[in-house]
């Protein structure tokens, strides 16, 4: 079989190649067979042999065009994925996408080329290339709504990791909700009343769920008392204070690098861990340093998030039709680690 010089292969050369016409080399590339058309098994496979013997890559954005896929799962970060301060957070993620997209037989496209403007990027920009992949799979605390209602508007196949409040929006998350309530629930067992919750400064639904899922729990305690503070140096000097004057015995937090942070200033006090204090952390580093301290933890389970969100993104481009609403909103549960943080209470002032 005599190869064509070197560049990139054209339809045109791969029939030349294969002996048959060009428009048999497209109808074999789109799976187009129909209306009276039938492709014999012998020359399909001819034509396959040729493709797949050469350096041939089918035009993505027209074959999507065609209606026809590419196996190219996409994917959409709305905050940088490989900054050093987050890259415990997306690694375990980008793992379990990984895995589940090799075992399907798809490439993945991290698309890059939106500019990060206030921490986030926005899909629908004048670089916008995410026609280029069949679907795409969106990370990130805080998802653009206006662009999960465009995508569901335009029929757009995707799944965004994390719970979303938005009509029609696929996703897969997390019960941050109520494993932060068994945790809270363990520390009202163990004689805590006086609680205190650092949190982000979010209003995403991931931050609203452990909310809620510590207020309720507090709640079932009548005695029991909750006080909230956005995490920042100053209210970091403050909940020293107020632990060292025995008005708190058990510190929420949400952000794993802050509760060191905490952790740090209490013992520079004077103060203990968990002697003095207990700290309950509502998140994970992908990554534990052997010398790093043990918090009692949620560790929210990413990689399987990233696997599974793979899966139900698959499911939509395959099933050629609506799926019902409970296999498209899918919540984990989230594992807790007892760690070494949560102590018995010690008494508190009144």
């Amino acid at each position: 079989m005599t190869r064509p010089a070197r560049g990139r292969m054209t339809q045109k050369q791969i029939a030349e190649l294969a002996g048959v016409s060009q428009a048999t080399v497209s109808l074999v590339l789109n799976g187009r067979e129909g209306n009276g058309v039938r492709i014999p098994e012998e020359t399909r496979q001819r034509v396959l042999e040729v493709i797949n013997s050469t350096i041939y890559v089918a035009d993505p954005a027209a074959r999507r065009l065609a209606g026809v896929g590419n196996k190219i799962l996409g994917v959409f970060t709305y905050e940088p994925a490989f900054p050093n301060e987050s890259v415990d957070f997306y690694t375990p993620l980008l793992m379990g996408i990984e895995s589940e997209a090799e075992k399907l037989g798809s490439d993945l496209l991290i698309f890059t080329s939106a500019a990060v403007e206030d921490g986030h990027r926005h899909i629908f920009q004048p670089n916008n290339r995410i026609g280029l992949a069949d679907g795409c799979l969106l990370l990130g605390r805080e998802i653009d709504r206006e662009d999960l209602v465009r995508l569901v508007a335009e029929d757009y196949p995707f799944v965004a990791i994390g719970r979303r409040e938005v009509d029609g929006v696929p996703y897969v998350g997390v019960d941050y909700a109520g494993a932060t309530a068994s945790l809270a629930r363990i520390a009202l067992e163990r004689g805590h009343r006086r609680f205190l919750y650092f949190h982000v400064d979010s209003d995403s639904e991931s931050v609203r769920d452990r909310r809620e899922g510590l207020v309720s729990a507090v709640g079932e305690a009548t005695d029991a008392s909750l006080e909230f503070r956005v995490g920042s140096p100053e209210a970091i000097e403050e909940a020293v204070a107020v632990v060292a004057a025995r008005r708190v015995t058990v510190v929420f937090v949400e952000d794993p690098a802050l509760a060191e942070e905490f952790a740090r200033a209490v013992e520079a006090a004077g103060l203990s861990v968990p002697r003095d204090v207990s700290i309950v952390v509502l998140g994970d580093t992908a990554r534990l340093d052997p010398d790093q301290r043990d918090f009692t933890r949620l560790q929210p389970p990413r990689s399987e998030l990233g696997r599974r969100a793979t899966i139900l993104l698959d499911e939509l481009l395959s099933s050629g039709k609506e799926l019902p609403g409970e296999r498209t909103r899918i919540l984990l549960d989230c594992p807790i680690a007892l760690g070494a943080t949560l102590a018995e209470a010690t008494e508190s002032a009144e």
